[in-house]
């Protein structure tokens, strides 16, 4: 089984549409270097679904690892929208010093709460991967959805938007291996249950195999309360799904955010002890 594991990995990626092709990208590279390198204060927002939980962890990842000024927090968004909270802008954002808005999955409807923070001297970079069914934002926007967007494939989960973002920042930083990130992206689109065609296939395929060789400790920790020796489709489906149903328990939205850090940690007991409280969120 390791043998036919090795055999699936690294063999795709360079199927993956350029990053470049997506509306925005460039723009938003070029917002995101200057806060990177004059240490701007980034802040990453994204809604408590799985695909955002784990779109917010990767970006947070890399841009940590990049060594920039960067907090996340999830809201749980409204009524399922998946719009920018307004209270959270004026009540949250605002004083944590914010000079970017990274959201991950959500806002590409929230035009009223990007003029908001345009006022309020904050810079918005929309990631999303839903469907437009109000006004686009006056900002910078990556989504393949919407309108004159010339990407390729439109089923991209919002972990998967995030991962193109990713792709973009290492060309310019000539970073190496973030494709091991893939093993997030694969779960949340999984979770989002994407169609298992075209890129998305790719992305989970790879995601799959760097899961089985993952860095990531919150991972490890969840492979090994699960009792998986390793990753293949089906238990990769499976870890996901008993992933969600602490999202809707009564502390979906706390239960989201310790997920967070459960992904971004980079202590392993700290991995093992939310996986466990997680795990138990699950059984209740």
């Amino acid at each position: 089984m390791e043998k036919k594991i090795c055999n699936i990995g690294l063999q795709n990626l360079s199927s993956l549409h350029n990053p470049f092709l997506l509306k925005g990208m460039g723009e938003a590279l070029r917002r995101i270097v200057k806060a990177v390198n004059e240490r701007e204060k980034i802040v990453i927002y994204g809604c408590y679904d799985l695909d955002g939980v784990t779109a917010v962890s990767v970006l947070f990842l890399v841009l940590k690892y990049l060594n920039a000024d960067v907090e996340y927090f999830i809201s749980e968004g409204s009524d399922g929208s998946f719009d920018i909270d307004t209270n959270t802008i004026g009540n949250h954002i605002k004083f944590l010093g914010a000079n970017l808005l990274i959201t991950a999955g959500c806002g590409i409807n929230s035009y009223n709460q990007v003029e908001l923070c345009k006022s309020l001297g904050i810079d918005v970079i929309i990631t999303d991967s839903h469907h437009v069914s109000n006004i686009i934002p006056k900002t910078i926007v990556i989504n393949p959805n919407q309108i004159d967007c010339n990407y390729p494939f439109k089923e991209l989960s919002s972990a998967a938007v995030a991962y193109k973002l990713v792709q973009a920042i290492s060309s310019y930083y000539q970073m190496k291996s973030v494709s091991k990130y893939l093993d997030l992206v694969m779960l949340g689109s999984i979770a989002r249950n994407v169609p298992y065609v075209g890129e998305n296939k790719i992305i989970i395929d790879e995601g799959i195999y760097h899961m089985n060789y993952t860095n990531n400790y919150g991972l490890k920790a969840l492979m090994n309360l699960n009792k998986m020796k390793y990753v293949n489709i089906n238990n990769s489906y499976s870890l996901a799904n008993s992933l969600m149903p602490f999202w809707n328990s009564s502390r979906g939205l706390d239960n989201a955010r310790i997920a967070v850090e459960l992904f971004t940690t980079s202590n392993s007991d700290r991995a093992l002890q939310i996986a466990k409280y997680l795990k138990n969120e699950t059984s209740q």
